[in-house]
């Protein structure tokens, strides 16, 4: 998930369609207080951070994310029509991982991003557990919570390790028998019908995305990739 702090709402929705178009989850925001918000439930891979808006400036926003431990680690770059060099040294100095000046083409932000994210995951040796994305849904298993659609969604101890695992073997079929044994820790071809009772109610939990856990007839289920 790529979040883009931008107010410019023309801007803003070129980067996030871009995003998505090229194989990412990107979500937009017009300031620094939606922003928090949308921290305060799914953590990104990456943020794309405008510095001259309105209310908190980027800036501001950035010495934030870098104080708090649950988003010093998140990569950040900065996007600004500004491009002086004083600018680009503040936004450096102040924690972020690049800068790029507008106006600037979509391939080119996009080539920035990967360089960063390949950057900042081989410095982080990929220990830290990203957020598990799919459609609306995003699991945080640091802590252990799930949103549909920016909405907290319950779930009992086994619905959340059913769907973690689904998540985790997106596009792959798992066999009733393979989910028995990983979740309740045994194997019976008699318990079979365990698992589909919880898939059943995951499934109501999450709305309309619960349709992306898809039965594949006479083998288990798999987490598709649209609904």
């Amino acid at each position: 998930m790529i979040y883009c702090v931008e107010d410019d709402a023309g801007i803003r929705e070129l980067v996030v369609y871009t995003l998505r178009n090229t194989g990412f989850e990107a979500d937009g925001f017009e300031d620094g207080a939606a922003l928090t918000a949308a921290l305060k439930k799914c953590k990104p891979q990456l943020i794309l951070l405008d510095i001259m808006l309105p209310g908190e400036d980027g800036i501001t926003i950035l010495r934030r994310l870098r104080a708090a431990p649950d988003t010093a680690k998140i990569p950040v770059i900065l996007l600004t029509a500004k491009n002086t060099e004083y600018d680009k040294v503040v936004g450096l100095d102040t924690g972020a991982d690049d800068y790029i000046s507008k106006p600037f083409g979509m391939m080119e932000l996009i080539a920035r991003i990967r360089a960063v994210l390949r950057r900042t995951e081989d410095m982080q040796g990929k220990n830290e557990p990203r957020p598990l994305v799919a459609g609306g849904i995003c699991v945080d298993e640091r802590a252990h919570t799930v949103f549909v659609n920016e909405q907290e969604v319950q779930l009992t101890l086994k619905e959340y390790q059913l769907l973690c695992l689904l998540m985790k073997n997106r596009g792959a079929v798992l066999t009733r028998d393979v989910l028995l044994e990983n979740i309740w820790g045994y194997n019976n071809e008699s318990e079979t019908r365990t698992v589909d009772v919880h898939i059943r109610t995951l499934r109501q939990k999450l709305g309309a995305d619960g349709a992306l856990i898809e039965t594949v007839r006479g083998v288990g289920y798999r987490m598709g990739e649209h609904t």
